[in-house]
């Protein structure tokens, strides 16, 4: 981090997107058009409402998407009810990158990926997605199982259809908790999905969802035979000032905005349990 992460930007909100009933897409551009920093999938960045408040959100674009940013946000606050309030035309401010990234130009490269997602943590997760599938040389084969709790809270249903399921060497697995009229996929909650699409043992691991998600499919992932360096998570919800000054996102003797957000589980083997 420098200090040009701690410099706001005046950005203008270029479309909104309603992925679901509470999940918003917010693409912004810099008063000159343009993103207005460069960032590394797995990365955050700081957005305020001027007079309302600031929050921590993953950058859910691609830095391969070089015209644009984009922030996938749940309504669950006060700051979030205004920024699913906003509309085009509107400005906020944004300040980042901020935290470590997901390893998509050294331990990632080349391996066969395992994207596992719960509800809106695939959002996190998107933009490394997107980055694979730009950057298909450089990657084996990609598979993506993605649940929630019904078809209307799957994000980014319509560029999971129509660019995801047809990407070349990607399979896209999806499921919904219960059965419901219209669906005619998987049903059933994602760790148990996991366990049964029985992945190979050989593909890197990177998952996120609600907590007790992940901790059910890691357990179902190790009783597989997967090893704890295999797979990657990222906790960028603990994160709070970016910078590792007010001490809220310390985990034993870790600073989750410093020495994350994006962590092998190996590494969290070693924290407290609190995490």
């Amino acid at each position: 981090m420098n200090s040009e992460t701690l410099i706001p930007h005046a950005v203008v909100v270029d479309e909104v997107r309603a992925d679901t009933p509470d999940v918003k897409t917010f693409r912004i551009l810099t008063r000159e058009g343009g993103k207005p920093f460069d960032h590394i999938p797995g990365q955050c960045a700081m957005i305020s409402v001027p007079g309302v408040g600031e929050g921590m959100f993953s950058i859910t674009s691609s830095p391969t998407d070089e015209a644009y940013m984009e922030f996938s946000i749940k309504k669950c606050g006060h700051l979030t009810n205004w920024l699913h309030a906003l509309e085009p035309g509107m400005e906020v401010t944004v300040r980042g990158p901020y935290g470590r990234p997901f390893p998509v130009e050294d331990e990632l490269r080349g391996k066969d990926l395992l994207f596992i997602a719960g509800g809106i943590g695939l959002a996190p997760l998107r933009s490394v997605i997107r980055y694979v599938r730009d950057r298909r040389e450089n990657y084996g084969d990609v598979q993506i199982v993605y649940g929630a709790r019904s078809k209307e809270d799957l994000v980014d249903y319509e560029e999971i259809l129509t660019e995801w399921m047809s990407a070349p060497g990607f399979t896209v697995n999806l499921t919904i908790d219960r059965a419901e009229e219209g669906w005619d996929g998987h049903v059933g909650f994602v760790p148990n999905y996991v366990t049964e699409l029985n992945p190979d043992l050989a593909k890197t691991v990177l998952v996120c969802g609600p907590p007790i998600m992940i901790k059910f499919t890691v357990k179902g992932l190790s009783d597989l035979g997967f090893k704890p360096e295999q797979i990657y998570t990222t906790m960028e919800l603990r994160m709070k000032c970016g910078v590792g000054k007010c001490g809220r996102c310390n985990i034993g003797s870790k600073y989750v905005c410093k020495d994350g957000p994006v962590f092998r589980f190996d590494e969290l083997g070693e924290l407290p349990d609190e995490y």
